[in-house]
């Protein structure tokens, strides 16, 4: 009724009949703790069609075991829905599993269902199918309800304690997330804060290794010949850059790339890949320490998930395992096809670089010295948003390939789904660093014979001081929009939306009933989805992966990194708390595929930094010319420098003549040679002697850091601690065997213990409460 408020309860009658058993109804709860609320639009109410929808969907939760009552505002319509304590007997007596902490356990003395729990049974059944087969998001599609969501109740606490930026630096309440979101959120933050600790050290040592350059900013060897080669001419780059450039003008250049490109590069990097093996196996003790504390090594989520739809449909059976060559070729098929459109990403890069660098020439935008840089910036920012693009993309692409592989329960789907997004994600990230680190500037020619795209336009060129600078950009530019355009939006975006919905509510008549206020205010926070708790996982994932992989090139990205993960833990927090509805707590004892990805990444990061330092940065060749080619490699000279010569010795020698078109270029009239960056004799410009020694010494030294890598992690390192030692032992009895249990961990009365042998639970106890 428009302007007024009322309320009328409609709940099952006492006797009726549940699944499974049967069993006296003992009092009703108070209808006033919601275990869940569905919303429908007053509209819905007039239409006739949506009316019927509407009622028999509450009539089947009825049947069920559901109480619920209506309580409607000016505007909408509120169904409170709890279950009777019937659903959460028969609960515990299939899974036979505690619900508290072991140091809370109390056998002998009857306790109430945790409020997770009773949420995540609720939201199970309502989500089921229902018998006349649709489904409530069916519903919620159609229009017969608007929304739905588990009321936040109880959450002072962790407001005051957890849920404020003040607390940035306290330790967080693990128990009480638990306690209030369940143990797949808490697993979440407390693999957070550990990794957000185990990055202090990470940070520390790659902050030493970015200021000891500072140390050696104008005592490098290199950075001095480089200052002082003022008679040293270099051939001009691409088309934009018509004239001779002299190699003392890229003196600033030189100097910032020592600051990350130095002695210490390849010792970080060797930290980072100890750094990660040691975060994971330490992150397993951890694990399986508040696993145990949770006393959840018994519990099992395929077996929760069975026992889920045995209470929702006592004629449940298992779907048998079915596996098509057909659908797996198409999904294989077309996984590739996405990971092929990722790469192509990088190759769009590529010639979006070459464009700009022609357009910002032409239109005179920047001067030639600064035309590279501004390529560079702009690509960067050009690949940042075609990954927030993709990440839309890519996400919805995952979904429907799950869809049609057809998994048979929730956990398979999701693990399946995650393996897919991350894969996707990961080469719309990763694809340009891999460009930039391995491709760029390698496949260009030489002076007079470039290669060129399309036949019109010349390959882009490292920096003047190396690609090691394009690639300490391109990380930089990338991971800090990350950690703080994304950061910005992930907390502005959900506190704006709530304020506005706040505002929108306020233009109308406010509730003068406490639990319709109730109800009202957790209706205008911000909705949630299944995605939520992923996005975050995700969004980690991929830092993870530009904190390990390419760090030899960015010794900064653990410390952008930490200071991230401080904001990003209230962040999360204070989203969680105040700003969204309460998300349906699940149950987990472990990250569960997230720990298969981080091993993965801790993989690819051995061998990304390996290859950056092999073949991107300048260790090798300046190892090789110390003690193969310079003045120390007879014996070290105190008063020479092993390097003098070392810039000398770097530069291939052009002969102006051999241009196309020589009189193009501005003052080419004494310049006879010019200098580039390579290994090429100066008589036919084919690759030199020195180019083969160096690349075989590089490969050597790859072989050699991933052996050693290899051998540092062990095999299956920590493999022991990553699978939960067998206790609390389950109890395994022979079909038809009768026995009489204790007071359950679930408060049950005595009760028998039935074992019988089902197809669906083969060797499993099911227990019937006697009548």
């Amino acid at each position: 009724m428009q302007g007024e408020e009322s309320g009328q309860i409609l709940a099952g009658t006492e006797g009726d009949s549940f699944p499974l058993m049967e069993i006296n109804t003992g009092e009703t709860e108070a209808s006033e703790q919601w275990d869940y609320v569905l919303v429908a639009d007053h509209r819905t109410q007039r239409n006739t069609r949506q009316a019927h929808q509407q009622q028999q969907f509450l009539e089947e939760l009825k049947r069920k075991g559901f109480h619920y009552k209506m309580i409607e505002d000016h505007r909408k319509v509120f169904f409170g829905i709890r279950a009777d304590s019937r659903i959460f007997d028969l609960y515990c007596t299939l899974l036979m599993e505690p619900e508290g902490p072991a140091t809370r356990v109390q056998p002998a003395r009857p306790s109430s269902v945790p409020a997770t729990t009773r949420i995540r049974i609720v939201n199970f059944v309502l989500n089921s199918k229902a018998a006349a087969g649709g489904t409530l998001e069916d519903l919620v599609k159609s229009g017969v309800f608007e929304t739905r969501f588990a009321l936040h109740k109880g959450a002072e606490d962790l407001k005051k304690r957890w849920a404020r930026w003040r607390n940035m630096f306290h330790p967080q309440p693990i128990d009480d997330i638990r306690d209030y979101f369940g143990e797949k959120v808490a697993l979440y933050f407390a693999w957070l804060g550990w990794y957000t600790y185990m990055l202090v050290p990470a940070a520390l040592v790659g902050l030493i290794i970015f200021l000891s350059g500072f140390s050696l900013f104008n005592a490098s060897q290199i950075s001095k010949e480089i200052c002082e080669a003022h008679d040293i001419l270099l051939c001009p780059r691409g088309d934009h850059s018509r004239r001779y450039q002299q190699l003392s003008d890229t003196c600033t250049f030189a100097k910032l790339t020592h600051l990350f490109d130095n002695e210490g590069t390849v010792l970080f990097a060797i930290f980072m890949a100890l750094w990660a093996t040691v975060f994971l196996e330490i992150w397993k003790r951890q694990r399986a320490r508040v696993v145990l504390h949770w006393d959840l090594y018994g519990w099992d989520e395929d077996q929760e998930e069975m026992a889920l739809e045995l209470i929702n449909c006592p004629a449940y059976e298992l779907r048998p395992q079915q596996h098509s060559y057909l659908r797996s070729t198409v999904i294989l098929m077309l996984s590739l096809l996405m990971i092929c459109l990722m790469i192509g990403m990088a190759h769009l890069l590529v010639v979006y670089r070459v464009l700009a660098a022609a357009l910002f020439n032409s239109t005179l935008l920047f001067q030639e010295d600064q035309v590279t840089t501004a390529v560079v910036v702009t690509g960067a920012l050009v690949h940042y948003v075609a990954i927030l693009i993709m990440t839309k993309i890519n996400k919805y692409v995952a979904l429907k390939l799950c869809d049609f592989e057809k998994p048979r329960t929730f956990s398979e789907r999701e693990s399946k789904f995650t393996i897919k997004f991350f894969t996707l994600q990961f080469f719309a990230h990763f694809s340009s660093l891999v460009y930039i680190a391995f491709i760029l500037g390698r496949i260009n020619g030489h002076p007079g014979k470039s290669v060129r795209l399309a036949g019109l336009w010349k390959l882009e060129e490292c920096h003047l001081s190396g690609c090691m600078m394009d690639l300490f950009l391109q990380m930089a530019i990338i991971m800090g929009l990350k950690q703080t355009l994304s950061n910005c939006m992930e907390y502005l975006g959900p506190w704006l939306a709530h304020k506005y919905r706040l505002m929108r509510f306020k233009l109308s008549r406010a509730s003068g009933d406490p639990e319709l206020r109730h109800l009202q205010r957790n209706y205008l926070l911000n909705p949630v989805n299944t995605f939520s708790l992923f996005d975050e996982f995700m969004e980690m994932m991929i830092q993870y992966g530009f904190t390990t992989i390419f760090v030899a090139a960015f010794p900064l990205a653990p410390l952008l990194a930490l200071f991230s993960n401080l904001v990003e833990i209230r962040l999360d927090a204070i989203k969680m708390v105040r700003l969204q509805r309460r998300l349906v707590p699940r149950k987990a004892k472990d990250i569960g595929t997230w720990l298969q990805v981080l091993e993965t990444i801790g993989v690819l990061a051995v061998i990304a930094n390996g290859m950056v330092i092999a073949f991107t940065s300048e260790f090798i060749p300046r190892v090789v010319y110390k003690y193969h080619y310079g003045p120390c490699r007879q014996g070290a000279q105190p008063a020479v420098d092993c390097l003098t010569g070392y810039i000398n010795h770097s530069l291939s020698v052009f002969y102006t003549k051999d241009f196309q078109d020589p009189i193009q270029i501005e003052g080419s009239e004494n310049v006879t040679k010019c200098r580039y960056r390579d290994y090429r004799n100066a008589q036919d410009y084919n690759l030199s002697e020195q180019f083969w020694v160096l690349l075989a010494i590089r490969l050597v030294f790859l072989i050699l850091f991933e052996v050693g890598q290899n051998w540092g992690r062990g095999p299956k390192a920590g493999a022991a601690l990553s699978s939960p030692p067998p206790w609390p032992p389950t109890p395994q009895f022979p079909a038809g065997s009768v026995l009489t249990s204790p007071t359950s961990p679930c408060a049950l009365p005595p009760s028998t213990w039935l074992c019988a042998s089902s197809s669906s639970l083969p060797g499993s106890c099911l227990t019937f409460l006697s009548r």
